[in-house]
């Protein structure tokens, strides 16, 4: 893979550049193999340091980008690949660019819309700076998602946002799970939503499912990330072999993985948290996904096809809930993220100021729930949704971190994070500084929460129950201190009545009492 710049292609033409997020095997740039096209990929050091990388995140983009740049060579296409430690690696992608272009005397450099603010800011810069050489620039769509930048903001107009009005909208847009004549098309089973069914706590005793699991050795990459002095976050695999899906033939053996084994029970325990399993049924296809691997339609019709050959595999609720999350949620965040940068970046609307406790680093603290969701993100670089967003969010929420340190902690520590999916779920979803753009409401819950959907109480030294005194949990008093902190902004949401009344219903003794004990955990976060 130690490429050379110099490296004899003949005649090119046209550079293309692909990022590591573009592996879509059936974009339209690669239905002609062309001798004067050259694919440049670059394993750029910049995307090493905009943010501290978990390492297995790493070691997978690399891997990933590394098998497809072979498909590539072996479909006959021409492939420059630049590793991050060639010698001709230039450090700078602008540089290379232009160097690369030059070398090979090409009239056109090319590239498809990333997919990131930052990138996307980046590549119409060199883009200008060509053109300023009377280098002509082509950019084409990635041709991966179901929607354009600008539909989500063309289809919501001034109104709000709402999610379940989009979702609804993409199901007849693209005739999933409907039945009917196009035009009186209705949700299959008379439901567009049937999330009310789902929601299940893990069952005492119940066996997990066995991981689908593959097989890389990464022990040169690991090497050569030691000797550039790559800074990393999180653990290194075990033995040095990467589990997780890699190629496309592994996204789609995991796709049927999921579809066969796993969706029908992927609804029923979605949102369940244990420590029995870090898979149970989610489909771990988002780094696939997310890298372009995958394409999302692929995904969306073979589970539809799967449940409509054969309904008796799984019910209409686990194959309902796990497409909307494609069809509706992914599509939707990429929406929100494109229509509000780049000042979505800077949104604090509960202004949040404090430092993530060191041991978001490390996994060492007394809070079992946190314990064990930060553990297996250090683990594995993969935690599912609830786990994000009720564990860790939950706590930051609580806790009134800035916003920019619980970004950076998810974006850096998730396989399959992205800015432009991961940004609007943190800073959005999970920690609403968005003010409401996509939540209507704070995701803020107590120790109740976690009992209800979890067992990790059962194994922590602290007391779920307690809101003060001795080993109290601490999400206790601190969601208490959440809802009286933020009463002026929060109190008129119709959907935070509930905990607003309980509030108020607590005498002037307890009050003082949760509200000290919420004092003394915000003051002392790093023994927690």
């Amino acid at each position: 893979m130690h490429n050379s710049i110099q490296h004899s292609f003949g005649q090119i033409n046209e550079v293309r550049l692909v990022l590591g997020d573009q592996l879509y095997q059936g974009h339209s740039w690669y239905k002609e193999v062309r001798t004067d096209i050259l694919y440049l990929m670059i394993e750029l050091p910049q995307e090493q340091d905009y943010v501290r990388h978990h390492i297995q995140k790493t070691l997978c983009f690399f891997l990933a980008m590394r098998a497809f740049a072979e498909n590539l060579r072996d479909s006959g296409h021409q492939v420059l690949y630049i590793t991050l430690d060639s010698p001709d690696n230039p450090k700078n992608l602008a540089q290379h660019i232009s160097d690369t272009l030059q070398h090979h005397g090409a009239f056109c450099f090319a590239y498809q819309l990333p997919d990131e603010y930052r990138l996307d800011q980046q590549l119409q810069s060199i883009g200008r700076a060509c053109k300023a050489k009377n280098i002509d620039v082509s950019v084409y769509d990635t041709e991966h998602f179901l929607t354009e930048r600008e539909d989500f903001a063309d289809f919501f107009g001034d109104k709000s946002p709402v999610m379940e009005r989009f979702y609804r909208h993409m199901r007849a847009k693209f005739g999933v799970l409907m039945e009917g004549p196009l035009s009186k098309a209705k949700p299959l089973g008379g439901k567009w939503n049937y999330d009310v069914a789902n929601r299940k706590k893990w069952p005492k005793g119940k066996q997990p499912l066995e991981p689908l699991l593959f097989s890389y050795d990464v022990s040169s990459l690991l090497t050569m990330l030691d000797d550039l002095e790559v800074q990393t976050v999180g653990r290194p695999p075990m033995n040095n072999i990467i589990h997780h899906p890699i190629t496309r033939q592994d996204h789609l053996d995991m796709l049927d993985f999921f579809i066969d084994e796993c969706l029908p029970q992927f609804g029923l325990y979605q949102d369940a948290m244990t420590d029995v399993s870090w898979t149970l049924y989610h489909s771990r296809i988002s780094f696939g996904l997310n890298t372009k691997i995958l394409h999302p339609l692929e995904v969306i019709r073979k589970v539809e096809q799967r449940f409509l050959d054969d309904p008796n595999h799984a019910s209409i609720e686990q194959v309902e809930g796990f497409i909307r999350q494609i069809l509706g949620w992914r599509e939707y965040m990429r929406g929100v993220y494109w229509k509000h940068m780049p000042s979505y970046a800077t949104l604090n609307e509960l202004e949040g100021g404090r430092k993530l406790p060191s041991w978001f680093w490390d996994g060492k603290t007394n809070m079992n729930c946190q314990a064990n969701a930060i553990g297996q993100s250090l683990d594995h670089a993969y935690a599912h949704h609830i786990q994000r967003l009720m564990v860790t969010g939950n706590f930051t929420l609580l806790a009134g971190i800035e916003p920019s340190e619980v970004d950076a902690w998810y974006l850096g520590i998730y396989l399959d994070a992205i800015e432009w999916v991961q940004m609007p779920n943190t800073r959005g979803m999970s920690q609403f500084a968005d003010g409401g753009i996509v939540g209507t409401k704070p995701y803020a819950a107590s120790a109740n929460y976690m009992m209800k959907m979890g067992d990790y109480c059962k194994k922590c030294s602290y007391n779920a129950k307690l809101r003060h005194g001795e080993n109290a949990c601490p999400l206790n008093s601190l969601y208490w201190n959440f809802i009286n902190r933020h009463e002026d902004k929060l109190a008129s949401n119709r959907r935070m009545w509930m905990p607003y009344q309980a509030w108020r219903k607590f005498d002037h003794q307890e009050k003082v009492k949760v509200l000290e004990q919420a004092e003394y955990y915000l003051s002392n976060l790093e023994s927690l």
